[in-house]
């Protein structure tokens, strides 16, 4: 068995079950003996890469008329969510929620990644998004929460006045269609095993066990036949 165990994430910070699958990869973490041996990548992905927010923009409403579904459809899709996110020790709060693209984020958790910094700025870019209600798009909040994790401010204004890290956005965006990603959190395990959407922690603990059980392997990767996860792609989240 080599020194390192790799998870790589497909991630959007506008995927609420993101932030879930993130909280349940890491308290399989603190479940699994070889957890200092584990190394996490992320990876960005858009489920609407071409949105454009505005200020009047209403979630449920936007969600509703997004996947063609009524109102209270689209909100109770929040309210099942939200009482996941509790269940994960999270609080949702989408009555503040402030629509946007997340193509600014994501380049700047490339920065991030320069650094070893991704992991603290995605909980920051989810917390900021999906529970105080701030604007991931706006490049002042972004830069403040760029500096909250330690990145050089005038890095941070470098990428955020550029278009920096578009093409590595793109190219992680390309490798989740090559791989077969259709929804996120997408995992992969040592570039062996898949595994789609927001597990429950037992279900990620057996993956790890079962990984580091079989060491190096082939790079193909194989989908594992588990119970669907709850995970959002490009027509809704379930």
């Amino acid at each position: 068995m080599g020194n390192t165990l790799k998870i790589q994430i497909w991630s959007d910070i506008m995927c609420p079950f993101c932030y879930i699958g993130k909280r349940r990869i890491e308290g399989a973490l603190q479940n699994f003996e070889h957890k200092d041996a584990v190394e996490i990548e992320w990876k960005s992905f858009q489920l609407d890469a071409g949105f454009v927010a505005s200020p009047e923009d209403d979630m449920v409403e936007h969600l509703a008329e997004k996947y063609r579904k009524d109102k209270d459809w689209a909100q109770e899709m929040l309210n099942n969510m939200t009482e996941n996110a509790k269940n994960a020790g999270l609080d949702f709060n989408f009555e503040k929620a402030v629509m946007a693209n997340s193509l600014h984020a994501h380049r700047l958790l490339h920065l991030a990644k320069k650094y070893d910094l991704t992991n603290d700025l995605e909980e920051l870019l989810f917390k900021a998004y999906l529970t105080d209600g701030k604007n991931i798009n706006d490049l002042d909040t972004l830069k403040a929460l760029g500096l909250e994790v330690g990145l050089n401010g005038e890095a941070i204004d470098e990428v955020l006045n550029s278009d920096a890290y578009a093409n590595e956005v793109q190219q992680d965006i390309n490798e989740a269609q090559s791989v077969g990603v259709q929804g996120v959190p997408f995992f992969v395990f040592d570039n062996k095993y898949a595994v789609s959407g927001a597990q429950h922690v037992e279900t990620f603990v057996k993956t790890l066990e079962k990984v580091w059980e079989e060491g190096k392997f082939d790079s193909k990767v194989t989908v594992l036949n588990t119970t669907d996860g709850d995970s959002c792609g490009i027509d809704g989240c379930e």
